[in-house]
């Protein structure tokens, strides 16, 4: 029959056919983001030890498949169905493996948002897979936050690439969010939020409206371009989020040489993320009555990542929200996004 617990969408049928091409069957965890989706296939039957600091190598992913984007925010549905299906077959392929050996799976996206949006996804998926497989749709946040505590939903995890979110989760099945819908409605901590703020800088240096700054030489640069009066043709030939996101490690690069327009660009998107991050543990109670009890917050994403020498957005975010919850323990992920969403499915898959 068919659940639904938690925020959870879970297909489960019958019993498990004993006549499987691979012995034990396989679990899928999928990872899918604005800018690619990956998904990686892992033993069923294994016994993986999560608990102890040699967890991540006792992980045998059998094999792992890319694609491009599957937020249908982003793409639309056809596109993010046929890549969804696409990367999965992938997967079970180079694994040696079939769509009737599968046990679980979760399939971790971007852009899941509102339970419409897992049963949009389960009626893409549901008929993939025999009726005994466990079918979690979940948004990528939950993935996130797996890959840095082992399948373990609990504290908080911070996203920040091309889109942004802050996820908490309790203990006892609770959960918040911040942030997370989308460019229009505010993710300025994003890397498409920072770009955009730089772009719009530029067009205003060459306007007269606002300062001038070494963004506009960087960028333009950087995109083969000779003028500002470029940029709009280039930005809405084609809008794309990652396309415009791309551009962050060019702001980085500004803000340290010194440039004022650059680094208010970076420190008001730490500070958004910060907020995020504030906002969902004081929701959840993650850091006890007293702000000071420790939980996990994980952290995921390429603008995390991308620091030079004197600039790390991460170490940032981590420094503005010790200062309210300085019980927060920083995790940088071990394994990756899809490999968490993997865990997740194995763990609900051994009533873990």
């Amino acid at each position: 029959m068919r659940g639904y617990a938690n925020g959870e969408i879970s297909v489960s049928h019958g019993e498990v056919p004993a006549d499987d091409a691979v012995v034990g069957g396989v679990i899928l965890g999928l990872d899918g983001g604005t800018t690619s989706t990956v998904c990686v296939c892992i033993p069923a039957s294994v016994s993986i030890s999560l608990t102890d600091d040699s967890a991540a190598e006792s992980i045998h992913v059998l094999s792992r498949a890319t694609a491009g984007c599957s937020n249908y925010n982003s793409v639309g549905e056809a596109a993010a169905k046929e890549t969804l299906t696409k990367v999965m077959i992938e997967a079970l392929s180079k694994a040696q493996s079939s769509l009737s050996a599968v046990r679980a799976v979760c399939l971790a996206i971007s852009g899941v948002n509102h339970p419409s949006d897992q049963h949009r996804i389960l009626e893409w998926v549901r008929d993939l897979f025999p009726r005994h497989v466990k079918i979690l749709i979940e948004n990528d946040a939950v993935a996130a936050m797996a890959s840095g505590t082992m399948g373990k939903l609990h504290g908080c995890v911070l996203i920040a690439g091309t889109g942004c979110i802050a996820y908490g989760f309790t203990e006892d099945g609770r959960k918040a969010r911040a942030a997370g819908a989308g460019p229009i409605l505010g993710d300025w901590g994003s890397g498409y939020g920072i770009a955009a703020r730089a772009l719009t800088a530029i067009i205003r240096a060459h306007d007269g409206r606002g300062p001038q700054t070494i963004l506009t030489n960087n960028i333009l640069k950087v995109l083969g371009l000779q003028s500002p009066d470029e940029l709009i043709g280039w930005t809405y030939a084609d809008p794309s989020w990652a396309r415009i996101a791309a551009l962050v490690p060019a702001v980085v690069a500004s803000a340290e040489d010194g440039d004022y327009v650059a680094d208010k660009i970076l420190r008001d998107s730490v500070r958004e993320l910060a907020d995020s991050v504030k906002a969902v543990s004081q929701r959840l109670e993650l850091c006890g009555q007293d702000r000071k009890s420790p939980f996990p917050l994980v952290m995921v994403g390429g603008v995390l990542e991308a620091n030079n020498k004197k600039w790390d957005i991460g170490k940032e975010v981590i420094r503005h929200v010790s200062n309210d919850f300085p019980g927060i323990c920083p995790i940088r992920p071990k394994v990756e996004p899809a490999v968490g969403a993997a865990l997740v499915a194995w763990n609900q898959f051994h009533g873990a």
